[in-house]
């Protein structure tokens, strides 16, 4: 089971790029709110027709603009999970799923309604409308009306969007347990990473309508290759930089960091996170810093700093610890703090391949 898709779609100013590959498992599309998730998955759909490009699902070819291919929807053989669920107003539950069960007599259609009503625990529920169930109870209905029309591939949309906080986690779970034993690609749109990190296995990330290439989860949390991957995977430090063989050169922090590897010749920013940066007696990349305000928050404590040699108007750089580590510091308002040569993150623009693959 497999989806390739390389397509572009403009719309007014905004210009839509996407690659991406994805197999028999569940791939994130992740990225900020207006970069161009659901107008994706609503290409890949066939609700939406690309400018130019190509899909193919499973060695079937869904578009194709050269060679005049657009399958309609309802022939791609897709389960689209909408943010709203986008059940029938007028209909039951169990009308609901029955307009999705195709094929088999009436009497093979009953069985299968009963058996998703059972494993999306909907007994009791199939006289109801979608207005007099809960967020939840939509959810599962909507997720038994696509597994009974046999999708190939499961598109999700945001699928807790549209959820309480408090209810999110819980029926998370329960998406995840439902989904386990589907076989075939997921793609899942977020733009919450702890629910990637959760759920998904690789991740593709977009960047203002362009695709940054898909990767594990292990490359976009310890090894992000752009910013726009470091800022959605949590980094909040950043700073431009300089490389000079196995250091980069921070001219707006007035520093040069040791990183303990090459550096790549298309480095252009590094990043930190709050975490890695830690209060230090000395030794390798320690350098002085003046605290500029401390933010109490929940379990944490985070600190801004300056570095010493830092230029004006430069964004101050962020340190979170416990609150016991930082209230057993003495002299809280200069530090020497550190940072490990191997948490330094190596950024190349957005959008641009390593210089090795050009």
């Amino acid at each position: 089971m497999s989806l390739s898709v390389d397509i572009e779609k403009r719309l007014g100013s905004f210009h839509l790029q996407v690659q991406l590959e994805a197999g028999d498992e569940v791939t994130a599309l992740l990225g900020a709110s207006g970069c161009g998730k659901s107008m994706t998955l609503k290409c890949i759909a066939g609700i939406v027709r690309p400018d130019r490009g190509r899909i193919v699902l499973n060695d079937r070819v869904l578009f194709d603009s050269e060679q005049g291919v657009d399958l309609p929807p309802q022939k791609r053989r897709m389960g689209y999970l909408f943010q709203q669920y986008a059940l029938f107003p007028n209909m039951t539950v169990e009308k609901n799923i029955l307009c999705a069960i195709r094929e088999g007599t009436a009497a093979e259609k009953r069985r299968t309604l009963a058996e998703a009503l059972e494993r999306f625990r909907l007994e009791g529920l199939e006289r109801q409308y979608p207005r007099q169930l809960s967020g939840g109870q939509q959810q599962r209905v909507a997720l038994a009306r696509i597994l009974c029309s046999r999708p190939e591939i499961i598109l999700l949309d945001e699928p807790f969007s549209a959820l309480d906080s408090y209810l999110k986690y819980q029926l998370e779970l329960e998406l995840s347990d439902q989904l386990s034993a589907f076989q075939g690609p997921i793609l899942w749109v977020s733009h919450d990473r702890g629910e990637v990190f959760r759920n998904c296995r690789r991740v593709c990330v977009l960047d203002r309508g362009a695709s940054q290439g898909t990767v594990t989860l292990e490359e976009l949390f310890h090894r992000p290759a752009t910013e726009a991957a470091a800022q959605l995977s949590g980094c909040k430090n950043y700073a431009d930089a300089v490389p000079q063989g196995d250091a980069v050169l921070l001219p707006q922090w007035g520093l040069t960091l040791s990183c303990g590897r090459a550096v790549p010749a298309d480095t252009r920013r590094v990043g930190i996170r709050a975490h890695h940066v830690r209060p230090a007696e000395g030794g390798e990349n320690a350098f002085p810093v003046r605290v500029l305000r401390v933010v109490e928050d929940v379990f944490s404590t985070i600190v801004l700093l300056r570095p010493e040699g830092a230029a004006e108007g430069v964004p101050p750089l962020r340190m979170e610890l416990d609150k016991e580590t930082w209230q057993a510091i003495s002299g809280r308002e200069k530090l020497t703090v550190s940072v490990q040569a191997e948490d330094i993150l190596l950024l190349r623009p957005s959008g641009e391949r390593p210089k090795e693959d050009v």
